[in-house]
Order: structure tokens, then sequence, then C-alpha cells
């Protein structure tokens, strides 16, 4: 069996807007009130699928989820029209686009069988995510239903937050070979909340059969939270030997350091350092909410967002270091703007599975030919821009409704609708 990363990407739904949701997410704060452009973010969204497959990557997606969440209304006992407007604006959120919040996914050569595992994530700590679980947990138990290859468990129970693979990192010699699973929790973060409660992590480590010798938990800085990391993958990510991470990404960083290194010797660790690249230069570039892959050739690449290569600064590091001996090769920027204003870049859009491809439902793999049926779809329904005072329009919510199903159909994933 041939074990492959495969990053999933969310598709940008048509109910893609700036409701300002998410507190400690300064780019969402920042835009709330916005008019957003749900095409062009969707169409955004698979140019960096399409970037990805011309990179020689395995590359998959999940569907928007149905939105408005009347069923979510219905237990509230309102609808769109009787809702007050934040309910509406949680009820129509687009936010099930960032798939690294769908699940935590441990492969199988991590995991006690030999199975690869995911959990859902909760995402109890947001009221407008907090109702994409029961979605996304009839996604993957599409995509992933081959129970010889997967184990798909039922999201972790309230009160502990859980908000998926974007606070989970995994280090290994190779993706197909045992690796150690770092779970980065929060405590604090000044006036923001820390969403990712350590007892979840500890959870899913359990459930997944993690091998306890070859599993951490890290506290993330309690003042990258502040700063508005809201996730780990803010400040750090990882592939295969390598962590890149920001000097301030962790609460005891050389603790955090020395555990690693104990647990995998060869693991290779690139600290951005503070007086070159800040915590705020981070967060406004999303510098590490970036996809660090091995490319065919067996270099590393980083797919970051344009708005690093923007930030004289963080592009600045960037070019030393790949001008150097690190092992950060090529630098490949995407255009992923619409995203970026709601607070999510390359990293966010994306969840990685480490599996042999033809063990997925192939409805959810991506080519060429696939991408392009996606894109007409979008062209021809997807609203072109939306208000936030549109939310409640009779019209917007069929329309939003009507290309969702037209996409559904297009896949051949009408059994989602």
């Amino acid at each position: 069996m041939a074990l492959v990363e495969i990053n999933f990407d969310g598709v940008i739904g048509p109910s893609h807007n700036y409701a300002g949701l998410s507190p400690g997410n300064i780019a969402s704060a920042s835009n709330a009130g916005a008019v957003s452009q749900p095409r062009a973010a969707a169409l955004q969204g698979l140019e960096k699928m399409r970037a990805n497959l011309r990179l020689g990557l395995a590359q998959g997606f999940f569907m928007p989820l149905d939105r408005p969440n009347l069923w979510w209304l219905d237990s509230l006992g309102t609808d769109m029209v009787r809702a007050e407007s934040h309910i509406q604006a949680a009820a129509f959120s687009a936010s099930a686009m960032w798939a690294a919040n769908a699940a935590t996914v441990s492969p199988a050569p991590d995991c006690r069988g030999g199975l690869c595992h995911l959990t859902p994530a909760n995402l109890v700590t947001m009221p407008h995510r907090s109702h994409e679980s029961p979605g996304t947990m009839a996604q993957l138990a599409l995509a992933f239903a081959d129970k010889d290859h997967f184990a798909l468990h039922m999201p972790v129970l309230p009160p502990f937050g859980d908000e998926g693979a974007a606070n989970h990192m995994r280090l290994c010699p190779s993706h197909g070979e045992a690796g150690i699973e770092i779970f980065v929790y929060g405590k604090s973060g000044g006036p923001f909340p820390a969403r990712q409660h350590i007892e979840a992590s500890k959870a899913i480590a359990r459930r997944h059969q993690l091998n306890p010798e070859r599993t951490l938990f890290i506290q993330q800085s309690e003042i990258a939270i502040a700063a508005g990391a809201f996730h780990n993958d803010v400040v750090a990510v990882a592939n295969e030997r390598v962590l890149f991470t920001h000097e301030q990404a962790f609460e005891d960083p050389e603790a955090a350091y020395a555990a690693i290194r104990a647990k995998m010797p060869e693991a290779e660790i690139v600290i951005v350092p503070a007086d070159r690249v800040s915590l705020a230069d981070a967060v406004q570039s999303y510098l590490f909410n970036a996809q660090l892959v091995t490319l065919p050739s067996g270099e590393m690449a980083l797919i970051l967002p344009t708005e690093a290569k923007a930030n004289s600064r963080v592009w600045g590091w960037l070019e030393e270091h790949v001008a150097g001996n690190g092992p950060i090769r090529r630098l490949v920027p995407v255009d992923v703007r619409q995203s970026m204003a709601n607070g999510g870049g390359p990293a966010c859009l994306r969840l990685r599975v480490v599996a042999d491809p033809t063990t997925v439902d192939q409805r959810f793999i991506a080519d060429e030919a696939k991408l392009d049926r996606m894109a007409a779809v979008i062209a021809a329904h997807w609203p072109e821009s939306i208000a936030p005072d549109q939310l409640s329009d009779p019209a917007l919510v069929k329309q939003v409704q009507d290309a969702r199903l037209a996409l559904l159909k297009a896949c051949d994933l009408s059994d989602l609708a």
C-alpha cells in the first residue's frame, strides 16, 4: 500500500461573507461588515488546488456544508426571517471551508491496529462553527468509508473544545513511516479565548491508539494567542522531519524543542526569530499558515499566501533561508485573498490525510477535469458578492442553497444534499 499525503481542501461555499464572527481572529474582526466575493473566493481556492496538482501533489476536496443551517435555527426556535442578526450570520457562515478544522487525523503507521484514525472537531468555542460537525461527519463517513483502512470517531463531547488539525502536527522520517504526533493546546490568550483544550487532545490521542511514548502535548504561547494566533497553525507548521515555527509559538519553547528531539533526534527545527519577524508580522502575513510539503523531487516547498511576499520582513527572511542550507528550498505564493480577509490562509483551507489514495472515495479526489467542472458551476451559480444586510434575503438564501446543490450534482455527491 503506497501511503502519500493527500491535502483535502474545503471548497469555499456560496455563503462566504464577512460577518466577523471569530473573536481572536484579527483578519476576520478587521473585515467585519465588508462586502465579500463568494465566486472569486471559490475560484481562488480551486486555483490553489490546481497549483498543487501541477506540483505533483495528491489533492482532494470537501464540499461546502448546507447553509444557512436551517435545522440549527429550528433547534433555537427561530428561522432566517425572525432570528437576530448575529444568529442569522452564524447560520449562514461558510467557515467549513477551512478544512484544517474539520478533524484531527492520525495516519495508520502511528496507530495501534494499523488504521488511519479521524476525529471530527467539535468546534464548540465559536457559535458559528459549533453546528458544523454533523455535516463534516457525514462527508468524512463517505470519503473514508473503507473500514479496512479508516476508523472514524464521533467528535469529543463538550465542554472540552477541539478545533482539529489546526492544533495538531506530525513529525516523521517520511509520510509513510511511523512518527511522533504533537497536540498543541491553549490555556488563555489575554482578551481572546484559547480554543483547544488539553483534555480534548488527550481524548483524541487515546481514541487514535497512539503510542504514549511517541505523543506530545505542548502548550501554545499565551502571547501568541493574544497577538491573534487563534490556532497553532498560525505560528507553526510541520512536515516530515521539519518543524517550521515562530520563536514565540510555544509557552516554553526550549522544553518543547527538547521533548521533540528526545522522541525524534533527527527532527530539524527551523525557528524564525521574533527580532526578524514579529508575531504581528507572522499573523498579518500568515507566514506559518502555509502548506509545507514534500515535492516528488524530495525537496520541500512552502505554499504560502501572497501577503507573505508583500511583507518585506517576512519575505526577506524567507529568501535568506532558501538561499542558505535550510530545508525549505522553494517558495510558492498563492492568491487566496478572499479567504485571508476572513482569517484563513492556505493551511486553513486543507486537511492533511496520509493514506493510499485508492482507499479514498474517488469522488473526493481532484483532477484537472473535475476542477474544470467545479469551476463552471461556481462561475454560473455562486453569488458575485454578499453584503452583510443581505443575509436574510430569501432570494439570496435560495441562490446559496441551489448553488450548493448544483455543485453536489456535478461532483456526483448528491447524497450529501
